[in-house]
């Protein structure tokens, strides 16, 4: 049985989002399991949209063997909840998997789970969270993580990615992929996948110089020079670099590698593509060169990130 633990204010879509993906599995296979949502107190759980949820007693979950712990608003009051912390605390103790989604992580940091393993949450909450966690090793740029029995997500919509990673783990790849389809999804993103866009890192994207790097990333196999970029922008190559600089926070040369990888690095960890296609198509021609950015980026090579999405 999976067990959804949620507190007055709890985020809806943190819980009912995982809930769809198990019920949708259950279609798929008999072997998939129940779901039942707790709360400190049984009945009707008032969510942060005004939408309330029905909760049994914390007692209910004596046959739980997974618990999603769900965030939103709330989650400052449940930390402080004595109650809250020590069933946290009880079902991990009995080995019972436990999964957060977006700032719920707070209430397994709080309850000492994530204590010296890699966790991660709502990249918004990434600077508070370092500040009362320390012991946690905080990977904010990630979807989601799993650390032994541990699994945390980032914001809202990761815990559905997270889901269906479980429901491959537990019920096979196939189940999964049924899954996602039956929910009209491109199957899952996998745990190492940014939370960020890069596009959306950059200062102002939508200034002006926002259609040029639009322009940028539907065509990354293109001769991107500071000159040619310059020239498509009417600007001589000097001011270019001086003005893109001034409002988007990076350099020509760097903002273009930051799209490049990205996409790369998601087609990398989606498919099978052979590593030197995925160089050529993003711009790198060299899959030496493509090696290095993507170090410089994530700390490893494409084919470390392939493997581990594979093995997610």
């Amino acid at each position: 049985m999976i067990g959804f633990l949620i507190f007055p204010e709890f985020q809806l879509l943190d819980a009912a989002g995982p809930i769809s993906v198990f019920e949708i599995a259950r279609r798929h296979t008999p072997n998939a399991p129940r779901v039942i949502t707790v709360a400190t107190k049984a009945g009707a759980v008032r969510s942060s949209s005004g939408i309330e949820m029905l909760a049994r007693n914390l007692r209910s979950a004596s046959s739980v063997t997974t618990l999603f712990v769900a965030g939103g608003e709330g989650v400052e009051a449940a930390a402080r909840c004595k109650t809250t912390i020590a069933f946290i605390q009880r079902l991990a103790s009995r080995g019972v998997r436990i999964a957060s989604v977006c700032n719920g992580a707070y209430l397994l940091a709080q309850a000492g789970l994530l204590d010296g393993r890699c966790a991660t949450t709502h990249w918004s909450c990434t600077r508070d969270f370092i500040g009362r966690y320390p012991k946690v090793r905080l990977e904010p740029d990630q979807i989601f993580i799993r650390d032994d029995r541990v699994w945390t997500s980032a914001g809202i919509t990761a815990g559905i990615d997270l889901a269906l990673a479980m429901i491959a783990q537990d019920h096979g790849e196939e189940i999964s992929q049924a899954t996602a389809r039956q929910l009209v999804l491109y199957h899952r993103r996998s745990g190492g996948q940014s939370q960020f866009s890069s596009l959306l890192e950059l200062k102002t994207p939508n200034g002006r110089f926002g259609s040029l790097l639009s322009w940028v990333r539907e065509n990354l196999d293109a001769h991107l020079t500071v000159e040619a970029l310059a020239e498509r922008a009417g600007l001589s190559a000097r001011h270019f670099v001086r003005s893109f600089t001034a409002e988007t926070g990076s350099t020509p040369t760097k903002a273009v590698e930051r799209l490049r990888v990205e996409v790369a690095r998601e087609r990398v960890q989606s498919s099978g593509e052979a590593i030197e296609r995925v160089a050529q198509s993003t711009g790198f021609r060299d899959p030496e060169r493509m090696r290095r950015a993507f170090i410089r980026a994530f700390g490893q090579p494409p084919q470390s990130l392939r493997r581990a999405a594979r093995s997610a």
